[in-house]
C-alpha cells in the first residue's frame, strides 16, 4: 500500500489524461504528473523539487493532488472500501475543495472523510506526505489517503490486503478534480 497503490493510480491517471488528449479531448492546462521520492526520510523529493528543481515555474502550479496509500482499509473503516480520508483540500482553496466534492458527488460517490484534516490532528498527516512542500509554496493542495493501518511500514504491508476497487474510485475522484 505504501507507495505503490498511489504510484499505480497516479500511472493509470497519466493514461487517462493520454487517451482523452488522443481522443481529441486535451486538458485546458498542462498536466505533470511526478512520482517523488525521499518521503519517509523528510519529504527529500518534493522539496528538492520544488526548492531547487522545479520542471516548470511554481508561479503557473494551479494545483497539487497527491496520493499515498490508497489502497488499504483503515481501522476508522475496517470493512468499507467506500472511503478516502481527505487532508488540506479547504486550507488555501475554498475553490478546490468545492471542486473536489462536486467531483465526488457527480462522478464517484466515495465517503469523504475529513478526521485527519484538523491543522492541529495529532497524526499531522498534512505534514508528513509531499502535498507539504507544495502547499509551503502557497500552490493549494489535496492529500487522498487511507490513513494508517496496522500493516503500515511493516514487512505485512502486501498485496492480498489491496483493495483495488477503491484504489481505481480513489484514482477516478483525482482524476475528476484534476480535469
Amino acid at each position: 500500500d505504501d507507495n505503490a497503490s498511489g504510484v499505480s493510480a497516479l500511472l493509470e491517471i497519466a493514461q487517462a489524461f493520454a487517451e482523452a488528449s488522443k481522443n481529441g479531448f486535451p486538458p485546458k492546462r498542462s498536466v505533470l504528473f511526478i512520482a517523488l521520492a525521499g518521503e519517509e526520510k523528510g519529504l527529500l523529493g518534493s522539496q528538492y523539487y520544488v526548492d531547487k528543481d522545479p520542471i516548470f515555474s511554481l508561479k503557473n502550479a494551479v494545483v497539487n493532488l497527491n496520493m499515498d496509500m490508497i489502497g488499504h482499509l483503515d481501522e476508522l473503516h475496517p470493512k468499507d472500501p467506500n472511503f478516502v480520508s481527505i487532508v488540506g483540500s479547504d486550507w488555501q482553496s475554498t475553490d478546490l475543495h468545492k471542486i473536489h466534492e462536486k467531483a465526488n458527488e457527480d462522478y464517484v460517490g466515495l465517503e469523504l472523510d475529513y478526521t485527519f484534516n484538523a491543522i492541529n490532528h495529532p497524526e499531522m498527516f498534512f505534514y508528513r506526505s509531499d502535498q507539504y512542500n507544495f502547499a509551503r509554496h502557497g500552490i493549494p493542495v489535496i492529500f487522498y489517503t487511507s490513513g494508517d493501518h496496522k500493516d503500515y511500514h511493516k514487512t505485512s504491508d502486501t498485496v492480498d490486503h489491496i483493495e483495488f476497487e477503491r484504489i481505481k474510485k480513489v484514482a477516478q475522484l483525482v482524476y475528476y478534480t484534476a480535469w
